[in-house]
């Protein structure tokens, strides 16, 4: 049994559970313990979502069993049998509306196989491929990969390894589905039935189809390779074909810039390129949105400092003028030294009429400078906020004055 799992897929998964487990505690410790609730909540929605196909294939498919399909009943018993499963999943038959495929799932403890019509149509010359569909989808059961994408979700995500590992996993499967057959012809025409179709897979010569991998690919095939979950027919058949002749593959190398690129990627398990590029978008609107609000934050908390540390000399300015009925010449006449520059304020000067400027430190506001205007409205001194900058900077202390 051990000749059925692919040789990289364990070493791929020690791999990826040694960076889950950093992962999760990170984001254990670096969020006090508040991601638990966020998982919860996720747990939740993933099992109403998940509920909801469960409860689709008991009402509306048709359960495979000894009375009903007793044929399909009885190879699915063979091959979970074949392959040492404890128990025979719970499987239906759903209408493929021209798709040729399976999936394996698990809900709440309990394993279920569903076959699509299409694919058990096709192959009624060749019955025995539907062993490799039910073989390979037996696989995913008995690998336990269903219970390990949820321990491995945040490895599943880094680029190049969470999609190296589904691809693992598919060989894996792969490899189940080729020992269940009694055949190996009948799991490379299943296989090719993917390509070819429900029909023309019957004239596809296996040979030359498997032959097919062995050029080596360009950069394109490469990278959309290297950023999906699921390796390319031909190599795939190529693997079944070698496997039966014992003997390795001939396949072509990628192309060294796509592994380049493929690790710049974001990767969505599920999404291949696309995936990425969707998170590329996401993130440059997201940034042409959250940087110029941040920078103008920045920029307002300057003018709220600049705003507090001009309050002794505004109240200095201020009593001068009521006690000598003129605005001091100097900061030194109004009893005031210098400002002492800090982070934020660069420095303050007294003006005509007592107005001040106070210039600032950061690069993006050294071109802007804060003028603060006294005038006297019914024997009172009040401040005008102005100068070389945009309204939406100045604080609301600043517009109340």
């Amino acid at each position: 049994m051990t000749d059925l799992v692919y040789r990289n897929e364990t070493t791929l998964r020690a791999i990826a559970l040694a960076l889950s487990i950093i992962i999760w505690a990170l984001l254990l410790i670096g969020t006090v313990g508040i991601v638990l609730i966020y998982i919860l909540l996720i747990a939740l929605f993933a099992l109403i979502a998940h509920s909801a196909l469960i409860a689709h294939l008991r009402g509306n498919a048709i359960r495979i069993s000894s009375r009903q399909m007793p044929d399909l009943y009885q190879r699915l018993y063979r091959c979970s049998t074949q392959l040492g499963l404890p128990n025979v999943p719970e499987a239906y038959l759903v209408n493929g509306n021209g798709l040729l495929n399976a999936f394996a799932t698990r809900f709440l403890g309990r394993d279920f196989v569903v076959l699509l019509s299409d694919v058990v149509d096709s192959m009624e010359d060749r019955p025995g491929a539907l062993d490799f569909y039910i073989g390979h989808e037996l696989g995913h059961l008995r690998r336990h990969h269903l219970t390990w994408a949820k321990i491995l979700a945040p490895a599943l995500f880094l680029p190049m390894l969470g999609a190296a590992y589904s691809r693992a996993r598919e060989y894996t499967c792969d490899r189940h589905g080729l020992a269940v057959c009694e055949n190996p012809e009948d799991a490379q025409y299943g296989l090719v039935a993917l390509a070819a179709g429900k029909r023309r897979w019957k004239s596809v010569n296996l040979e030359d189809f498997g032959a097919s991998a062995a050029p080596r690919p360009g950069f394109w095939m490469s990278l959309h390779e290297l950023v999906g979950d699921y390796p390319w027919l031909n190599k795939r058949q190529a693997w079944l074909r070698a496997l039966t002749e014992r003997r390795k593959p001939k396949l072509g190398g990628r192309n060294p810039l796509a592994f380049f690129i493929s690790l710049l990627l974001p990767r969505i398990p599920g999404m291949g390129l696309a995936g990425g590029l969707v998170v590329v978008a996401y993130v440059a609107i997201l940034a042409a949105i959250a940087i110029p609000a941040y920078q103008d934050y920045v920029n307002r908390a300057a003018v709220a400092a600049a705003m507090t540390e001009s309050a002794p000399y505004r109240s200095a300015v201020a009593q001068y003028a009521m006690t000598h009925q003129q605005w001091p010449a100097s900061l030194e006449q109004a009893g005031l030294g210098s400002i002492t520059p800090d982070r934020t304020v660069a420095g303050i000067t007294l003006g005509e009429n007592g107005q001040l400027t106070l210039s600032f430190v950061a690069p993006a506001m050294r071109s802007h400078s804060l003028v603060l205007a006294p005038y006297v409205s019914q024997g009172v001194i009040h401040w005008q906020c102005g100068g070389e900058l945009p309204p939406k900077w100045l604080p609301p202390s600043c517009k109340a004055l």
